[in-house]
């Protein structure tokens, strides 16, 4: 009985490491039977804004100062007391108005002196030329000797000179007279005195009297780098970049808008060595008197046109490790290239590119963290809103926007 329980038993072990065998041998297939086919990659969806050709106005925006378009500093050409003065401090001149007035007596007295002085020059020539005039006749008839005529025509000569002498003399007294009335040579704005009735004065002393600005046009004096105007240059080299305007806005020191356009009229020929600026100069009307010299603006001047500029948004230009600008852009197999840029300037929240973009590029402006060189991608076309400045659905109705990054 016990053998049989045995033999039992044996048989019984035996069937159950069968039925795990095979169940483990199941396991295994189904295992090997369920590993599936690699799946082909799926694409992600970006948005992209395609790029075209525009037509925009560059401009540049500089510091500057306003000056004077006329200046003179009014000094006395002779000397003397001064008598009057004419003029109300910041009043408006005309070209000739008396300024001031010099005490001008003696002056009235050397005229006259001078007027005397030529009376007797004139008498003295008189006589001489009608002695001389008598000796040629005379020597016709030989009753007087070679001698005799020539030192009559050595008088005569000699007081012609004395007349013209004369008559310069009178004319410079008559100057000096005239200049004890001091006028302004320009039409303009006059400054404070700084000298009052009762002061003496010198000729041509180095302290000026007053200044007469002309204020109308004015002058803006603005500075631009060096580098900054090769720039310029070096885009003026492209076959679609041509000269703007030239025109020029003003924004004053309290940040309000200048209400005239002015117009570059000149630019230095030097670089300042100690700022590495140039001065460009613009000339503003100022029928107003609002701007007055010295002080502080910013011009900003359309020096550019540019037909076929490419614009990306900023959005879509990042840096790589060494700090280029790249941008992503996807090609006719729907795949991402990397591109190196070179810009030269921001618009707005736009980046003018003049390397490394072509018309027509779809550059990814959303879904970029998702994506790198290479990738597979569902392009979404988007467009900028002109208002906002978002982007949106280029269709709405049968495109749905991606999410940023």
């Amino acid at each position: 009985m016990l053998s049989k329980f045995k033999l039992i038993s044996g048989a019984l072990a035996v069937s159950l490491i069968l039925v795990g065998c095979q169940e483990s041998s199941t396991d295994k297939d189904a295992k090997v039977g369920s590993k599936a086919a690699p799946s082909a990659p799926k694409a992600v969806d970006v948005g992209v804004v395609q790029i075209t050709p525009q037509s925009i106005e560059l401009t540049s925006e500089l510091p500057g100062r306003t000056k004077s378009s006329l200046v003179a500093e009014i000094r006395p050409q002779v000397g003397g007391i001064i008598e009057r003065r004419f003029f109300e401090e910041g009043q408006t001149v005309q070209t000739g108005d008396v300024l001031y007035e010099i005490d001008d007596s003696t002056y009235v007295s050397s005229v006259k002196q001078a007027q005397a002085s030529l009376e007797s020059a004139k008498a003295s020539y008189t006589s001489t030329k009608q002695t001389y005039e008598r000796y040629k006749t005379l020597r016709k008839r030989n009753n007087v000797s070679q001698q005799n005529l020539d030192d009559a025509k050595v008088a005569y000569l000699e007081a012609l000179a004395n007349q013209k002498k004369a008559e310069a003399a009178l004319e410079s007294s008559q100057i000096d007279l005239e200049h004890t009335q001091i006028t302004s040579p320009i039409s303009g704005r006059v400054g404070i005195s700084e000298v009052t009735v009762g002061a003496l004065v010198t000729a041509a002393q180095s302290t000026t009297l007053t200044t007469v600005r002309s204020l109308d046009p004015i002058y803006v004096d603005l500075s631009q780098t060096s580098v900054d105007q090769l720039r310029v240059r070096n885009l003026l080299l492209q076959d679609d970049v041509t000269i703007g305007s030239q025109k020029v806005s003003l924004t004053l020191e309290d940040d309000s808008t200048y209400p005239y356009a002015g117009q570059l009229k000149a630019r230095e020929i030097n670089v300042d060595e100690l700022t590495g600026s140039v001065t460009l100069r613009a000339e503003f009307p100022n029928p107003d008197g609002l701007l007055l010299p010295g002080m502080f603006v910013r011009g900003k001047i359309n020096d550019i046109d540019h037909s076929k500029a490419l614009l990306v948004p900023q959005q879509g230009v990042s840096r790589d490790l060494k700090g280029k600008p790249i941008a992503f852009v996807v090609n006719a197999q729907n795949k991402i290239e990397k591109r190196v840029l070179t810009t030269e300037r921001a618009l707005g929240n736009q980046w003018l590119v003049v390397k490394g973009i072509n018309a027509g590029d779809q550059v990814v402006v959303e879904g970029t963290a998702k994506i790198r060189a290479g990738s597979l991608v569902k392009a979404v076309q988007l467009q900028m809103d002109k208002q906002s400045g978002a982007m949106v659905a280029v269709n709405e109705a049968t495109s749905t926007q991606p999410q940023g990054e």
